[in-house]
């Protein structure tokens, strides 16, 4: 895919959806575990924070801030860098 300047973008699979997708993952379970399996045994350990719900929920925001950064700023190969792809693949 081409952008107004002339450069493509990757088609590589992007690292930081990868780390999205992990980060994500694993906040959903915390935030899960916070909401429905922490015992108020659990919360006075924890000077009465419901530490698994406040972690999986930063780790849910993070997560969501890493795909609007791959959304918002896509990695671009320069046109000439393209070129030469292009050529290293027909020959």
């Amino acid at each position: 895919m081409t952008n107004s300047s002339g450069a493509s973008r990757a088609k590589a699979f992007d690292v930081r959806l990868v780390i999205a997708l992990l980060i994500g993952v694993y906040g959903a379970v915390l935030t899960v575990m916070g909401i429905g399996f922490t015992s108020e045994d659990d919360i006075a350990k924890s000077a009465d924070i419901n530490i698994n719900l406040w972690t999986g929920l930063a780790m849910l925001v993070f997560a969501t801030a890493f795909v609007l950064w791959a959304r918002l700023r896509p990695v671009v190969v320069p046109p000439e860098e393209a070129e030469r792809l292009e050529q290293d693949k027909h020959d």
